[in-house]
C-alpha cells in the first residue's frame, strides 16, 4: 500500500490559502477605490 504524500497535500493547502488571500486583497482594493471615488464625487 502506498503511503500518503503529506507534503503534496500541505502545498495544495498553502496554494489555496494564497489564492484566497489574494482574492481578499483585490476585493479590498476595489472597495477602497470605489470609496475614494464616491468621496471625491461628493466634494
Amino acid at each position: 500500500m502506498a503511503k500518503p504524500n503529506y507534503n503534496y497535500e500541505k502545498r495544495a493547502r498553502e496554494i489555496e490559502k494564497q489564492k484566497k488571500k489574494e482574492e481578499k486583497r483585490l476585493k479590498k482594493q476595489v472597495k477602497k477605490e470605489t470609496d475614494n471615488e464616491e468621496s471625491q464625487d461628493s466634494n
